[in-house]
């Protein structure tokens, strides 16, 4: 009798916040489960919009815009793996996630003293870094840019205990961050990959039908 190997266990994708300061892992969320399509879009930066720019139609002026949109579905009765359901459903998770784009509590109370003392702060709170990873090849440093969530089923305290979340994101760059930032490396490292990853792709003008270009 015939056997099949076992398929390896695929690797979860989600979400890691960073301390942006020091670098170190503050809390991981991973996806329930991985998300059954993903729509990447690239712009390039710099490229000549007019014809006939012939100054500026080469030139890449940074990386290009690129940005990530996806669904993560999140089912409790998995979660719970045969007991009962989570006291909070998917409150948790979902809340994690979310928390990500909020400045704190102690921030806002921060915020509003100063305000009530006259004192204006002029920098925007910063938050942690998000840093979205897809397997090792895709560990990228993002902004949420879009959190949409259809919550579908609820418990008797009407807790989500089923629900599906469109996500945005931008891909954050040496642009945005710098290249001495924590996430300006990871995208370093990001962009070097591709570049790795495309090099070996060659399959010469005959494959086309050309000899010359």
């Amino acid at each position: 009798m015939s056997t099949f190997p076992r398929r390896a266990k695929p690797l979860r994708g989600g979400f890691v916040m960073v301390d942006p300061d020091t670098g170190r892992p503050q809390k991981t969320i991973p996806f329930q489960y991985n998300p059954d399509t993903l729509t990447r879009t690239l712009q390039p930066q710099g490229i000549g919009n007019e014809p006939g720019d012939r100054l500026e139609v080469l030139r890449l002026k940074g990386p290009p815009h690129e940005t990530y949109k996806f669904d993560a579905e999140f089912d409790a009765s998995d979660l719970a793996d045969g007991a009962d359901l989570p006291a909070d459903g998917l409150y948790p998770v979902l809340s994690a996630i979310e928390v990500s784009m909020y400045p704190s509590v102690p921030q806002l109370w921060e915020e509003y003293d100063l305000a009530t003392k006259g004192t204006l702060e002029i920098a925007p709170v910063e938050s942690p870094l998000t840093v979205l990873v897809l397997g090792p090849r895709r560990v990228l440093p993002v902004r949420i840019t879009d959190f949409s969530v259809t919550e579908e089923e609820f418990d008797q305290a009407l807790a989500p205990v089923r629900a599906k979340a469109s996500i945005g994101v931008r891909v954050l760059t040496v642009d945005d961050l710098g290249y001495t930032h924590k996430g300006g490396l990871l995208y370093l490292a990001y962009q070097g990959q591709k570049e790795r990853m495309a090099a070996p792709v060659d399959s010469g003008l005959g494959t086309l039908g050309v000899s010359s270009i």
